[in-house]
């Protein structure tokens, strides 16, 4: 595991001390409000990434948890959650997921922390692209056994399903090289009058929007 890099320390009277140890006393803990540190964790698969990334503020993992995935299911056993994982990761045409997390924040009075996790996933066919995806975890433990209690995992989901299949590299194909050559020309066109507000815009679109109209009406003629 890297060793931690440095940290941020927000002190209960709103300022902050910078340290390159990990001070986790109970002294340190009762003044503290709230950790930002810098980590540098990168594994391949699921439960190899919990296992390490825990260690980052000494934490544990026991049998039992509650696994909140996105509001769209709990689980109970860290067993169930690395068996959903792979399965629903292989259905969607996954073959190696590579996580890294490069910083956290954690709040020692709350017994909580959160890592905003980089998600890279390799596709299992040659037709499916890889793509990368952000996440937010946020993690409860009990500040006396420091065993992780409670996990919340936190994506767009509708952002991570257009990802997966490839619509969302289509559409920023599309944005690119189709909508984006004529909104230049249009751009320098519309600087070009010196007519450039809200109301000469809001013109242009309604002009746009009634010939869009009247082309799909005269279209609808020859149909």
């Amino acid at each position: 595991m890297p060793p931690q890099q440095k940290f941020h320390l927000e002190r209960l009277d709103g300022s902050f001390t910078t340290s390159s140890r990990h001070d986790t006393s109970p002294s340190s803990s009762s003044v503290l409000s709230r950790e930002i540190g810098s980590c540098s964790v990168q594994q391949i698969g699921l439960e190899n990434f919990i296992r390490t990334i825990v260690k980052e503020i000494h934490l544990n993992l026991t049998d039992t948890v509650e696994f909140n995935l996105n509001n769209r299911g709990v689980l109970y056993s860290w067993n169930d959650v690395f068996r959903v994982e792979s399965t629903y990761t292989r259905c969607l045409g996954i073959s190696q997921r590579l996580y890294q997390c490069h910083s956290y924040v954690h709040e020692p009075a709350e017994g909580l922390t959160y890592f905003v996790l980089e998600e890279y996933n390799r596709r299992s066919a040659s037709f499916l692209h890889d793509f990368k995806f952000h996440v937010l975890v946020f993690c409860w433990y009990d500040k006396v056994t420091r065993s992780v209690t409670k996990v919340s995992v936190q994506y767009d989901q509708h952002s991570f399903f257009l990802s997966c299949f490839g619509f969302d590299k289509m559409w920023h194909w599309w944005i690119a090289r189709v909508l984006t050559p004529p909104a230049k020309l249009w751009a320098r066109a519309f600087c070009a009058t010196g007519f450039v507000n809200p109301i000469t815009f809001a013109v242009q679109i309604v002009l746009l929007t009634l010939g869009i109209v009247k082309a799909i009406e005269y279209g609808g003629q020859y149909l």
